[in-house]
């Protein structure tokens, strides 16, 4: 196995011409498990860690927040850009140990495309866009354009996420997250909650029950309704039983459909209840 480490974006994707069978490495917090059993052998690896155009982040006059793909979990949960998207660092609290918050990054996430990933939902929340470069330029793509089924993108094998845009919201956000356990845990179901005060909007989106992040629009739009009257209990019920109907849950090894539905029925009423306070 050869491991290029090129230092530029452009290096990058010179080294995946030449190499088109490469595997490209973020953190390898996923890939790493694949090699260790032995289900998969890749004889070329692009390391990304190099590249420092991909470790930074910048906040533009407009207010679009560009994140790049080498950014890490542990960066996303420190100030500054904790305070800018609280729920991106939320999620990034519940993803393994330190050890592997310091190595993972919102574009190892993305590429991965598991739908467990628990930085999804939260870009489906804020309406992110997937920044990739390749060959004949840039592509801009929104998340439900990059993410297309279960570990499935429409990354081409020559391109390579840049980063994550997006605009930060004046408003709560939550993310809440069911496992089997409390830490070092896969999803079995999330939901992300952003109110945006300014726009009047409350957004949600859902992890780890559909093939890939859903957007429980029907839900938003039946809340958009109820803005007149007050929150109560009996609304954010309702709210979370509209949510739930919105997954697309499955039977596996980890949780049956029905409990997925009712994790997420619960997780949307709480979210929508704290966000309200």
């Amino acid at each position: 196995m050869s491991v290029l480490a090129p230092r530029t974006v452009d290096d990058t994707l010179a080294a995946l011409a030449e190499r088109p069978d490469a595997q490209i490495l973020a953190g390898g917090t996923d890939f790493m498990v694949e090699v260790n059993f032995g289900h998969r052998r890749p004889g070329d690896v692009v390391a990304l860690r190099g590249v420092d155009e991909l470790r930074a982040w910048s906040l533009a006059d407009d207010g679009t927040l560009t994140i790049g793909a080498g950014v890490t979990y542990t960066e996303l949960m420190a100030p500054p850009l904790a305070e800018l998207v609280p729920a991106l660092a939320q999620a990034s609290r519940t993803v393994g140990s330190p050890q592997i918050r310091n190595a993972g990054t919102l574009g190892g996430n993305l590429g991965t495309a598991s739908p467990a990933g628990d930085t999804l939902p939260v870009l489906a929340a804020l309406d992110a866009v997937v920044v990739v470069a390749g060959p004949d330029g840039r592509r801009r793509l929104r998340w439900d354009e990059f993410l297309v089924g279960p570990k499935q993108h429409t990354l081409d094998d020559a391109e390579v996420i840049v980063a994550v845009e997006l605009v930060p919201v004046s408003g709560p956000q939550e993310f809440l997250k069911v496992g089997t356990r409390n830490a070092m845990v896969i999803s079995i179901a999330s939901v992300t909650l952003v109110r945006d005060i300014d726009a009047g909007t409350i957004r949600c989106a859902l992890g780890s029950v559909g093939p890939t992040p859903i957007r429980a629009r029907a839900a938003e739009a039946w809340l958009a309704e109820q803005a007149a009257a007050p929150l109560d209990e009996q609304t954010a019920r309702e709210f979370g039983r509209r949510v739930a109907a919105e997954a697309r849950p499955i039977d596996d090894h980890r949780a049956t459909a029905a409990y997925r539905r009712h994790a997420v029925a619960v997780c949307a009423s709480r979210a929508l209840e704290r966000a309200s306070r």
